[in-house]
Order: structure tokens, then C-alpha cells, then sequence
């Protein structure tokens, strides 16, 4: 099973963003998004698209097409998008209900899930306290 990349690929959408902003007001495409993603521009364009749901970007159409950001990259946290790419807790039960004539089956539902709503508490909030320009900071510090 691999992990989901998704929130990795948004924060690096938006710490890129805000790396160009420093330099210029002017919006970004998706293709020069994707050249640093190392991705195809589609994958770009969904990510922006949900990103723009949230209000985080804008998109701007005409001989000056692309995307800007709409807040400052130490006002966007990584909660705000992990909830704008609409993702799930990091762990979920059985899809289906477990032999309830068994003892295992019947309370592992309970035991799991107050263990995984602790680590879905503990995920959004660190989350929340760590926002885009953290990252970008931390990014270009590595160098």
C-alpha cells in the first residue's frame, strides 16, 4: 500500500507560489508548477482547482493566465489544506462489519476507533499551526 502524496504535492504548489510572489505579482501557470512537481500540468490544474475551492488560489484567464495565491503564505496552514484537498483520517475501520460472533470482531471497532480519533486530533492540530510560509522557510534553508 503506498501513501497519499496528495497534501505533499499542494504544500509544494503553494510554497512555489509563494517563492515566485517574492519576485512578482504576475500568476503562474500550471506547466511551471509542474516543471518543479516534476509532474504532468493535469495533476496540477486538479490540485489547484481544489485549492481553489478553499479560497487559498485564484485562477485569472486572458494573455496573463494563471494562478495566484489569494492570502499570504504565513496565513495559509497545512490544515487549511489538508481540508481543501478533502482528505480523509489517515486510518479507517473495516469496510465491512467484522463476525460479531466473534470477541475480536465485536470490540475492535470500539478500541480502534478512539485510538484513531486521537491521532486524527493530534494530526490536525499540528497541522494547524504550521502554515506555507513555515514551509517554504524550512525549504529554502535546506539548500
Amino acid at each position: 500500500m503506498s501513501a497519499n502524496s496528495r497534501l505533499t504535492v499542494a504544500t509544494h504548489i503553494l510554497a512555489w507560489m509563494a517563492l515566485v510572489a517574492r519576485r512578482t505579482s504576475d500568476p503562474v501557470t500550471s506547466e511551471r508548477i509542474a516543471l518543479s512537481v516534476n509532474t504532468n500540468p493535469v495533476v496540477i490544474r486538479r490540485t489547484l482547482g481544489l485549492l481553489a475551492k478553499a479560497g487559498l488560489v485564484e485562477s485569472y484567464r486572458g494573455i496573463n493566465a494563471g494562478w495566484r495565491l489569494t492570502k499570504r503564505a504565513d496565513a495559509i496552514t497545512l490544515r487549511d489544506v489538508h481540508s481543501a484537498l478533502n482528505e480523509s483520517a489517515p486510518f479507517a475501520l473495516h469496510p465491512s462489519t467484522p463476525n460479531q460472533a466473534c470477541p475480536v470482531g465485536r470490540g475492535i471497532g470500539a478500541a480502534l476507533g478512539s485510538v484513531y480519533d486521537s491521532i486524527d486530533d493530534v494530526l490536525r492540530r499540528e497541522l494547524a499551526v504550521t502554515t506555507v510560509e513555515d514551509i517554504l522557510e524550512k525549504t529554502l534553508a535546506g539548500r
